[in-house]
């Protein structure tokens, strides 16, 4: 049976989680390929984020939570766990 996709043709909200995902490996020198709407955590661990403006933060997080924040790099040194984006 082919899929029903209710909300074809339909813009995505601003505050909507997204449409896509990747696994995002985390760099001291390369921002993100895709800038994420939310970071989900799939294992254990701290995320160390980087903002448009410079500024890294460390979110220690747990498997399962989801950060809505738009953070433009995940920085390997602090980070543990495993982490994707949406958007």
């Amino acid at each position: 049976m082919a899929q029903i996709d209710p909300l074809a043709g339909y813009a995505m909200a601003s505050y909507a989680m997204g449409e896509h995902h990747l696994a995002l490996v985390p760099s001291d020198t390369e921002d993100l390929p895709v800038r994420p709407r939310a970071i989900y955590c799939a294992e254990d661990g701290t995320a160390v984020i980087r903002d448009e403006d410079g500024v890294d933060l460390a979110y220690p997080m747990t498997a399962g939570t989801v950060l809505a924040f738009r953070g433009v790099r995940l920085l390997a040194t602090g980070t543990t766990g495993t982490f994707y984006g949406w958007w």
